[in-house]
């Protein structure tokens, strides 16, 4: 059923690094972005992929991970993502991207969930320092990142308590909690 995928779908940030995520799998999850919506039909994401550990180290340094776990810089070496599909813009199409990037990545997310992979949208990006690592011309803008692996860590929605806020965590034994607003408070009347 689709809530259950949606359910399973969590933004997962530690993975076996091991883990190889082929271009075929790659292509296959840009493909379910190619069939998302897109503003006025536009079309005008671009995307570019790495699946090699050095490339996925070379992005990996230009990402920032989990704002709220303040003590965390994000997975270390052997849980990172076993690839990236970078998410671009191409100004020649649009200079306005809407949501579309957004439609795509969770796109591409519920297909590698469907798939036994899982991933996390990053949109916290040293965007300059990336298009010189990857050589990505000005005519594109970098509006997000995909990571992509097999998940590592157990993630868990709980309904949001008035006393604990709104901001993720990790328990002792690194279980990666998400509290979530009950459906009754986010329907207005």
């Amino acid at each position: 059923m689709l809530k259950d995928l949606i359910l399973k779908n969590r933004s997962y940030r530690r993975f076996y690094q091991r883990h190889a995520i082929d271009l075929d799998m790659l292509s296959y999850l840009t493909g379910l972005a190619r069939f998302s919506p897109s503003a006025a039909n536009l079309q005008a994401l671009k995307f570019v992929f790495s699946n090699k550990p050095s490339s996925n180290s070379s992005i990996f340094r230009y990402l920032y991970w989990a704002a709220y776990l303040k003590d965390w810089a994000g997975p270390a070496e052997g849980e990172r993502p076993g690839a990236y599909i970078v998410i671009l813009g191409d100004r020649g199409i649009t200079d306005n991207f809407g949501c579309d990037h957004c439609i795509a990545a969770q796109s591409i997310l519920l297909g590698a969930c469907e798939k036994g992979l899982g991933g996390c949208m990053i949109g916290s990006i040293d965007r300059e320092g990336l298009r010189g690592e990857l050589k990505i011309p000005d005519c594109y803008e970098i509006l997000l990142v995909v990571a992509l692996g097999k998940p590592k860590e157990k993630v868990v929605l709980e309904d949001l308590k008035a006393d604990c806020g709104i901001k993720y965590w990790r328990s002792e034994d690194g279980v990666h909690h998400v509290p979530k607003r009950l459906l009754e408070d986010i329907i207005l009347d």
